[in-house]
């Protein structure tokens, strides 16, 4: 009995230390490249470590205009997605159910499909010589790299979205609210979105992060947007593109630490209720 009571702490001492090692490992397989990299980034200045190389990206009015242009383009994509899911994803759940397996197979094909495919599918279909010629004006270009980057984003905002309409009782909400006299538009966007409110924040970043770095949508439609601006550099300059690099990760994970914080103030909120 006592060898039995002892050789318990010891298995599980045993698991926690191959844990922690299985940690550790993982952690340096991606830390230590991304250390490696910031340093190489700070080599600009001979004999010295330097920012030289951040300044010179933050300085560049390029850049900055692509940056603008990108973020500009990603919270138009949300909105696109958002208004394109949010009723889908709930009528295929309120009354479709059956239906699921095929939205969800649909919403997978960005995934399984080339996105240089998807881009010159758009353009062949929308070209100047269509019955929808978008590709003829600024502002008909700028909206199918928005609908592109929507198709881009479908399978991350749907799957968000849907987990989100899974954690709540969809059915009994609206009934509820039909029965005070409730539209469709008022119960979408008045009872469902605040309750998947951190789903959508998500989805949202998640469709920022892959606008912020996409590159083929807006090379092929001649787009000043930050991936191809970030190719560009990559191909003409030595330390900056491992600059723009951390500062595309610096990027990419303050909006995945905004997406916990919402989370946080979204569950704080509720309790508060």
């Amino acid at each position: 009995m006592d060898q039995m009571t002892t050789a318990a702490p010891r298995a599980r001492r045993r698991r926690n230390l191959w844990s922690w090692i299985a940690f550790t490992l993982g952690v340096a397989y991606f830390v230590l490249p991304l250390i490696g990299m910031f340093e190489f980034s700070l080599r600009k200045r001979r004999d010295a470590y330097s920012f030289d190389a951040y300044t010179s990206i933050l300085g560049d009015p390029q850049f900055q205009q692509t940056f603008l242009y990108s973020l500009v383009m990603s919270l138009v994509t949300v909105v696109l997605g958002l208004l394109l899911v949010l009723p889908t994803a709930f009528w295929v759940r309120l009354k479709l159910p059956a239906m699921r397996p095929v939205v969800e197979f649909i919403t997978l094909l960005p995934l399984v499909i080339p996105v240089i495919v998807i881009a010159f599918g758009y353009i062949r279909m929308f070209n100047t010589s269509s019955f929808l010629p978008m590709t003829g004006s600024i502002m008909g270009t700028n909206i199918l790299l928005a609908i592109g980057y929507a198709t881009l984003s479908l399978p991350y905002m749907y799957r968000a979205i849907d987990n989100g309409l899974r954690t709540i009782d969809v059915g009994t909400l609206t009934e509820a609210a039909q029965s005070l006299g409730a539209g469709w538009l008022t119960i979408l966007y008045r009872i469902m979105l605040p309750n998947v409110y951190t789903a959508v924040l998500s989805g949202a970043f998640l469709t920022i992060s892959i606008v912020l770095g996409e590159y083929v949508f807006a090379a092929l439609l001649d787009r000043p947007a930050l991936g191809p601006y970030m190719v560009w550099v990559g191909g003409n300059k030595a330390y900056e593109p491992a600059a723009l690099a951390v500062i595309a990760f610096a990027v990419t994970w303050g909006l995945m630490g905004l997406i916990q914080a919402m989370s946080r103030l979204s569950k704080h909120t509720r309790v508060a209720r």
